[in-house]
C-alpha cells in the first residue's frame, strides 16, 4: 500500500472529573501540574494509551506494558530478537522488518538499543527509527484544583493480624475538574521512510476517539475521563498548505466570561476557525 501522501494535523479535547489523569512519581503520584498550576498529561502517557487501544483493535505493538502484554516476551529485547532474529545483524533489513511488523514503530519510531555480551558479532544493536506521528503533551485550559485524601487498609498487610503494619496508611490525589487539550501531526516525509499509510492514520484516529476505553482504574474510575472532541485536519499536499502551528491555533478553547472556576464542559467556549481549502473532520469522543 502507498504511504501517506497528505500531511495530517489533529487536536483532542479531554475532560477530567475526579480522577488522577497522569500521576507524577517524583511528587507522590500527585496529578502532574506545571509551575503555573495548569494540569499536564505527558506525551509518553498519551502514547501509552494509544498503544493500548491499538492492541485492543488487534494491531501488533512492539512497546507493550506488562499489564497489557499479549505475548510471552518479557522485555523489548526478547521481543525484537524473537520476532526479527533472522535480520538482527543487518541494520537496513532490521529497520524495514520492524516497521512492517509493528504499527507503533512505523508510527512513533523506536530506538533499538541492546547491549551485547562481547565483541565481534555479539556487540549488540543500536538502531534508531524516526516515526511520522508526533504528539504534544496535554495541558489544561485553566489551572486545576487538586484534592488529596488519606486512605487506610481495613486489614493488616503483614504479620499475624494483631496490629496494623506501617503500610496501612496512604494518600490518593485527584483533579476535581479539568479540560485538557493536546495536539499532534503526521509527517508524510517520515511516513515514506517507515511505510506508514492512510490505513495506519485511520487506526491512530480511531484510537484517539476511544482513548480512555478500558482504561479505568482506582485513580481513574470509569467515566471520569472522556474524549470530548477530536479534530482531524487533512492537508492537500505532502508539506501542508499551512504550518502545524497555524492549524493548531485555529482551535481556541477558553473559559466563558463570568466563570471564575469552571466545573463542567459547558463552562468553556470552543471555537474553530475554518482555514481555506483545509479539510477538517470533527469527531465525538466515545
Amino acid at each position: 500500500m502507498e504511504t501517506l501522501n497528505n500531511k495530517i494535523d489533529f487536536a483532542v479535547i479531554v475532560s477530567v472529573k475526579n480522577a488522577n489523569p497522569n500521576g507524577d512519581p517524583l511528587n507522590g503520584n500527585r496529578p502532574r501540574v506545571n509551575y503555573d498550576g495548569f494540569g499536564e498529561l505527558s506525551d509518553v502517557c498519551l502514547k501509552r494509551k494509544i498503544r493500548n487501544r491499538l492492541m485492543e483493535f488487534g494491531y501488533p505493538i512492539f512497546v507493550q506494558s506488562d499489564d497489557n502484554r499479549v505475548d510471552d516476551y518479557r522485555s523489548l529485547r526478547a521481543r525484537a530478537e524473537g520476532e526479527l532474529k533472522d535480520v538482527l545483524k543487518n541494520e537496513e533489513q532490521f529497520r524495514n522488518a520492524a516497521c512492517t511488523e509493528w504499527l507503533d514503530v512505523r508510527a512513533f519510531g523506536q530506538v533499538f538499543a541492546f547491549s551485547g555480551g562481547g565483541k565481534g558479532e555479539d556487540k549488540g544493536v543500536s538502531i534508531g527509527i524516526r516515526g511520522p506521528v508526533s504528539i504534544h503533551s496535554a495541558f489544561s485550559v485553566s489551572p486545576v484544583s487538586i484534592s488529596s485524601i488519606q486512605i487506610t487498609k481495613s486489614v493488616s498487610g503483614e504479620g499475624d493480624g494483631t496490629k496494623r503494619a506501617s503500610d496501612t496508611m496512604g494518600m490518593k490525589h485527584r483533579v476535581d475538574h479539568g479540560l485538557y487539550v493536546f495536539y499532534g501531526s503526521i509527517n508524510p516525509q517520515l511516513a515514506n521512510k517507515t511505510g506508514f499509510n492512510d490505513a495506519d492514520a485511520g487506526a491512530i484516529k480511531e484510537a484517539l476517539v476511544n482513548l480512555f476505553e478500558n482504561d479505568a482504574s482506582s485513580a481513574r474510575p470509569e467515566g471520569s475521563m472522556e474524549v470530548y472532541k477530536v479534530y482531524w485536519w487533512i492537508h492537500n499536499c505532502r508539506n501542508g498548505q499551512y504550518s502545524s502551528a497555524k492549524v493548531h491555533r485555529s482551535l481556541r478553547v477558553s473559559v466563558k466570561d463570568g466563570i471564575i472556576e469552571p466545573k463542567d464542559i459547558d463552562d468553556y467556549d470552543i471555537d474553530v476557525q475554518q482555514l481555506d481549502s483545509l479539510c477538517m473532520e470533527t469527531l465525538e469522543g466515545r
